[in-house]
């Protein structure tokens, strides 16, 4: 996780109020995480941290593309994000869970915060549930269509040969 280094805020050193801080993501922040939906992209992430007396408000903003395969033809195509989410970060001294999705409980002893799992889940989040090559205008590769459709049929013919056993021949005469 040494390429996600540069995701870490500390925030001990920081007055009150709001700051503001930037974030470039490229393939090596996605390859940081096992078994990412997105394999590459370039985004462009903005943290607006306000720091409360007992408490710290992340207000996310990211923009950018990422590299897609349409379900349909597998072509790779740019599928443009844009994400506005919040999180709250609380501290507490004993208790460290929050039943609450929108706030996070740290210790009171904690000096920064890592936010490339946060950018990470909401990324993966805003990304379409069927990925096709009709949502940014462009039209599926029709030779792999093709192909993949003369596989898929193929393949259903030689099970009916395989199927046909002598043996269940004769017992389907019996009908």
């Amino acid at each position: 996780m040494k390429a996600l280094k540069q995701f870490s805020i500390p925030f001990t050193g920081l007055k009150l109020g709001k700051h503001q801080f930037e974030f470039d993501i490229d393939k090596s922040f996605f390859d940081a995480f096992e078994y990412s939906l997105v394999k590459d992209g370039v985004l462009k992430a903005t943290v607006e941290l306000d720091k409360q007396e007992t408490m710290l408000i992340l207000h996310f903003q990211i923009e950018g593309t990422v590299q897609l395969n349409c379900d349909k033809c597998l072509a790779e195509f740019p599928q443009l994000i844009e994400i506005t989410e919040r999180q709250i970060i609380k501290f507490a001294e004993d208790n460290l869970e929050s039943d609450d999705l929108e706030i996070i409980v740290l210790s009171k002893k904690e000096s920064a915060i890592d936010v490339s799992e946060l950018i990470y889940e909401f990324t993966t989040v805003a990304i379409p549930y069927i990925n096709k090559c009709e949502q940014v205008n462009k039209e599926c590769d029709q030779e792999m269509i093709a192909t993949l459709t003369k596989l898929a049929s193929g393949s259903t013919e030689k099970e009916e040969e395989q199927n046909d056993d002598p043996r269940w021949a004769a017992l389907k005469k019996l009908k």
